[in-house]
Parts: C-alpha cells; sequence; structure tokens
C-alpha cells in the first residue's frame, strides 16, 4: 500500500534524481508555525469533510495565516497527481480511485461553515479522465452557488491539455467568478521545470476564458528563483496582457525536498516591488508581487480590489 507521508513514495519519479541543496532561507522567508485556535478549527472542518487542501499538499508557508482566518484552498480530484512538475510538492502516479461524486457537496458544506466571502478551488491534474474533471469543477462551483449563493468564488484548473477544447466551455458557462490557471515560469524552463505542459497552450487557454465570457476575471501566476531572468519575466507579462489576463501573481519559488528542482536564487523584496510596478505600467488590473505571494494568498480581499479596479477603469467608481 503507498503512503505518501514517504517521500519517496509521494514522489516515484524523482527518487532516482541527485540532490540539489536546499540554500537556507533568508528572513523575508521565514514564517510562524501555526497554533491559533482558528488554524486549529479550520483543520478540524478540512478533516470532517475528508477534504484536500493544496495549503497542505503544496506544502504552503502561508498556510499558518490563512487557515488562522478560515481561509483554505480546496484541493479536488484527489489527492495524486498525473503530472510530475519538478517544482511541485502534491504526490503525483496514477491516481487510485475515480472522482468522488459526492465530492462537491462536502466542499460546499465546508465553504458554507466556515462562512467563507471567497473561496479557492483547485485541483490535481487528472490526464486519466476524458475531460480532464471539467465537469467536476462545474459540479463544484455550482454546489458552492446553492449552499453559498453570496459567496465568491474563484478556480485555479490544470490545463486540460489531452482533452477536447470544448471542455473549457464547461467550466466557463458554470460562472466561477475568478478563472485561474499559472503559467508557473518561463517558456525556456517549461522542459525541466513543468515537462507535462505546453507554455503556449496554457496562454490559449486563458485566452479562450475572456474570449467565452469576457466579463469573467482571469488571472495567472509565476515563480520567480528557478533560473528565469529579468527581461524572461516581462516577457510573460507581454504574453499575458496579450492574452487580456486581468490578475498577476509572482511569488519566491522554494524548493520542497533536495529531489525537486534547485533554487536558482532568493529574489529580494525590492525586486517584487519593481516587477509590481511593471505589471501595472503593462495594464494588469491587479498584482500581486511578494516572496510568500501564492494564487489564493490573501484572494478575498485581492477579489475585492480587482473589482474596483475594473470599475474604477471603465469610469464606473
Amino acid at each position: 500500500m503507498r503512503d505518501l507521508k514517504i517521500p519517496q513514495q509521494r514522489h516515484p519519479e524523482k527518487a532516482h534524481r541527485p540532490d540539489n541543496a536546499q540554500p537556507k532561507k533568508p528572513t523575508w522567508i521565514r514564517v510562524k508555525a501555526p497554533v491559533s485556535e482558528g488554524y486549529k478549527q479550520t483543520h478540524k472542518i478540512m478533516r470532517e469533510h475528508k477534504l484536500v487542501t493544496v495549503c497542505e499538499e503544496a506544502g504552503c508557508p502561508n498556510a499558518g495565516e490563512c487557515w488562522s482566518q478560515g481561509h483554505a484552498t480546496m484541493m479536488i480530484m484527489g489527492e495524486v497527481c498525473t503530472r510530475a512538475c519538478t517544482f511541485c510538492n502534491i504526490a503525483t502516479g496514477k491516481p487510485p480511485e475515480a472522482l468522488d461524486a459526492f465530492e462537491p457537496g462536502r466542499v460546499a458544506d465546508a465553504v458554507q461553515k466556515l462562512g467563507l466571502n471567497h473561496v479557492v478551488v483547485t485541483s490535481v491534474d487528472r490526464d486519466d479522465i476524458t475531460d480532464g474533471g471539467a465537469e467536476h469543477f462545474a459540479q463544484t462551483i455550482r454546489a458552492i452557488r446553492h449552499r453559498s449563493p453570496k459567496t465568491t468564488i474563484e478556480i485555479l484548473t490544470p490545463d486540460f491539455i489531452k482533452c477536447d477544447p470544448s471542455v473549457l466551455e464547461v467550466v466557463v458557462e458554470a460562472k466561477p467568478d475568478v478563472f485561474n490557471h499559472n503559467l508557473e515560469t518561463v517558456p525556456g524552463l517549461y522542459p525541466e521545470v513543468r515537462p507535462g505542459a505546453r507554455y503556449f497552450h496554457s496562454l490559449r487557454l486563458l485566452q479562450r476564458v475572456k474570449e467565452l465570457d469576457p466579463t469573467m476575471f482571469t488571472k495567472s501566476g509565476i515563480m520567480v528563483g528557478l533560473g528565469e531572468d529579468r527581461q524572461g519575466v516581462h516577457q510573460v507579462m507581454d504574453d499575458m496582457r496579450a492574452a487580456d489576463i486581468d490578475f498577476l501573481t509572482i511569488g519566491q519559488y522554494l524548493q520542497p525536498t533536495p529531489k525537486h528542482h534547485a533554487v536558482d536564487r532568493f529574489v529580494h523584496p525590492d525586486e517584487f516591488k519593481s516587477y509590481e510596478k511593471t505589471a501595472y505600467g503593462k495594464g494588469f488590473l491587479m498584482v500581486s508581487a511578494t516572496p510568500l505571494t501564492r494564487s489564493s494568498y490573501h484572494a478575498g480581499d485581492d477579489f475585492a480590489q480587482l473589482r474596483t479596479a475594473r470599475l474604477k477603469k471603465h469610469g464606473q467608481m
């Protein structure tokens, strides 16, 4: 029986990779261990509903802060991913089970019990399923809408690269408030960092969302410190704006284990501020660029600012 707590079983494809040294984190990266009552309560609700969170599976450094406020990013479709990205700590391999038909309802119930104003729902990649889980995403969105009609919904989807292009329409028609899909890094690093994906396919996916529903907010993010240069980051910004992406996130890559992609460098906070200024200059409605930025970090507050920015842009405020 596979034990996902054991690194070699969690990432069998990485077991024979040479170790990469894990450099000491600078002071601006370190976070406090989670100890609050709010954290414990969120953890209890997640366990009671048998839900998986990307906060835990990906080892997010912000979990303590977010969970203390009752915010957790739901990860649907299981905890085993069919991809083997070298930056990611989510378990990889062949998922042991089919999709759980009752999961959308459990997610909706947890959202209601947590009293969330804004929820982020993500998933593993499920290349073993014909539609990549598109209908499961749609069912989850509808279930949340039914139980918590005032909650805004942000989804962070796979790229659906092995599916018929029409599956994207299934997700968009379910009307999430924000459609997020991360490009993760610059195109030149894809063969090493994101070997199962294609940069321009992911970019086109986000562009198609806007074509299907021009009113839907789109969002994407990248990590820095993987080996990219500043020019490459600026080119990704230009590509995103050409695809009419509204919201950009940029965060520091943190290496989960010695078997994962090495940290090239720790980017200084001043460089993140420079990226933020440049991105706003290129026309993004919203930018979050800090060392600890992650896709769903402060997502609720960011969504409120995103909505306000669009109204201002169109002279409605």
